[in-house]
């Protein structure tokens, strides 16, 4: 679909919401990034699953890149409150491929430096990670971590200063220092970091069909009014 086209149908499905929903989608397309993602390695626990993406969504990060190598990832929508509508994830889950080498080499393709989290590496501390280029924060699951390619195929690594006896975080509390931390730099620094007006407008539309009722027959409506 043409931007011109995109922008009309846009303005036939704004009609069927408030403006206050309109409002809002705007305030936060203005704090939406890519210049941050978070990608998750085998994820299984659904209320941890649940927690990394409401965070993600409540920091502004519009994309979270999924890998399946050994389990599926299951989120509890009723723990996510709903924010999994509006970030966009990424699954890798392909059987006869390294779907965490293929994560990377994608991430790659887009300019992002890959930085793994972990408490047992040589490694930098959170607050130490640069924000001057796109970033992608790699999580693992609970108990295993992250993976042998996950590792040795990183940029860098990082880890969360600890006080008390216990090593780590849990992923969902560990995921949400870390994005507090590197997304409050990021907007207090001096580095380009929203979406492209051709992002906006691509969100814009996509969040206006999940605001209203019967999106596919309004949709359907319209291209028939049009033709």
């Amino acid at each position: 679909m043409d931007k011109s086209l995109k922008i009309q149908l846009l303005n036939f499905l704004k009609a069927f919401i408030t403006e206050d929903r309109w409002q809002i989608i705007n305030e936060v397309l203005e704090k939406r990034t890519r210049h941050l993602t978070v990608v998750l390695e085998d994820i299984y626990q659904p209320h941890n699953a649940s927690a990394v993406l409401r965070s993600c969504e409540g920091f502004g990060i519009q994309d979270v890149h999924i890998i399946e190598n050994r389990n599926s990832f299951d989120p509890n929508n009723e723990v996510t409150i709903g924010a999994h509508k509006w970030i966009t994830q990424h699954h890798y889950n392909e059987e006869d491929q390294n779907n965490t080498e293929y994560c990377y080499q994608k991430l790659r393709e887009q300019g992002y430096q890959i930085i793994a989290t972990t408490p047992h590496h040589d490694d930098v501390t959170i607050d130490e990670v640069s924000v001057d280029e796109p970033t992608a924060l790699v999580f693992g699951a609970e108990l295993k971590g992250l993976s042998d390619t996950a590792m040795q195929q990183a940029d860098g690594y990082a880890k969360i200063p600890m006080s008390g006896f216990s090593e780590s975080f849990n992923i969902s509390v560990g995921a949400a220092l870390c994005l507090y931390d590197l997304t409050s730099r990021l907007r207090n620094g001096d580095r380009e970091w929203s979406l492209t007006e051709d992002e906006k407008l691509d969100l814009r539309l996509e969040w206006v069909k999940q605001s209203v009722r019967a999106p596919d027959k309004l949709e359907a409506r319209f291209f028939k009014e049009h033709q």
